[in-house]
């Protein structure tokens, strides 16, 4: 197996790592290394094709995959890596990864995760009834939508009311299709009225809290889903169930290098520079907690490269 050394290596090719990578290079870091197990770099906003993205750390607004190209352009010259799979993180720095052309390792002075989150599947939500086509979340719902041009459901109960779960409607409208209903088990939606009021009465899809799923209904395709309240249980037909929300951070390098984890924000525990419990590692981004804007993130990569880099000075690292 091959072997080979960087200053930094940074694990995850979303907007923390590609703005931690961009922020390194500018103060002068040289040998950085960014890897992704994707095709192409840029996250989520790749597959978001609406606004709201950029306003943050660009001062403009635009649409997700726009952004997403304006992030990796900014790594242009950069030793960007995709479609490779970090496989393992010691504690001491070094990086075991799987790539097109095999496999090797890289000693690093300095590691930086940035694997961010994932949303919760209908299994990891122990949600009961069949399993028919159309069950998915809003991540898979948009990498169908702009990535293939097409969509597995055109009238889904969407599940979960936090902010990300109203971007269905905007991916949806551009089929000419749109959510049953947003429902939620909590007591309350999960964001703000506006947002539910302007999904009600301009798109014309209602939330209804204290509602979950006792089934889902269907052979091959969904073709409803019975909710449960304090009313009682009713069939709602629709073609397609959407999880949206429910965040989890992508922690499995972490545990898997036994670092300790919050048991709050379930994410790895970091001092107020980034650094996890081995001085050598350190995380930033989404990992860290449930989901923040991608704005947001990237402006916490630019933090820690320079946490790192003053690191690195401190330890008398190679600069």
């Amino acid at each position: 197996m091959t072997k080979e050394h960087a200053a930094l290596v940074i694990i995850g090719g979303g907007p923390t790592g590609l703005s931690a990578a961009r922020e390194a290079a500018k103060h002068g870091l040289e040998d950085v290394i960014l890897l992704e197990r994707e095709a192409e770099a840029g996250g989520a906003p790749r597959h978001c094709g609406h606004l709201g993205f950029g306003v943050r750390d660009f001062g403009r607004v635009q649409k997700g995959p726009r952004y997403a190209e304006r992030l990796r352009n900014l790594t242009n010259g950069l030793d960007l890596r995709c479609s490779h799979a970090v496989t393992n993180v010691s504690p001491g720095g070094l990086v075991e990864v799987s790539g097109p052309r095999g496999s090797y390792r890289i000693e690093a002075d300095r590691v930086l995760i940035a694997t961010g989150i994932y949303e919760k599947s209908s299994a990891a939500r122990l949600t009961p009834g069949g399993r028919p086509f159309g069950i998915l979340t809003t991540g898979a719902l948009q990498r169908f939508a702009y990535f293939y041009g097409s969509i597995p459901c055109r009238a889904p109960i969407v599940v979960g009311t936090e902010i990300v779960a109203y971007s269905t409607i905007l991916t949806l409208r551009q089929f000419g299709a749109k959510p049953v209903a947003f429902i939620d088990s909590g007591p309350q939606l999960r964001t703000s009225a506006f947002v539910a009021l302007g999904a009600r009465f301009i798109f014309g899809v209602p939330s209804f809290t204290g509602t979950w799923i006792a089934s889902i209904e269907g052979e091959e395709q969904v073709t409803g889903v019975t909710v449960e309240s304090l009313q009682g249980k009713r069939t709602v037909p629709c073609d397609g169930v959407v999880f949206s929300g429910d965040w989890v951070p992508e922690t499995t390098l972490i545990r898997a290098s036994q670092l300790a984890i919050d048991p709050t924000t379930h994410g790895p525990v970091i001092d107020d520079y980034f650094r996890t419990q081995a001085p050598q590692i350190f995380a930033a981004g989404n990992v860290l907690r449930s989901a923040r804007s991608a704005g947001t993130c990237a402006l916490e990569g630019r933090a820690a490269a320079r946490s790192i880099i003053a690191d690195l000075k401190a330890s008398g690292g190679k600069h």
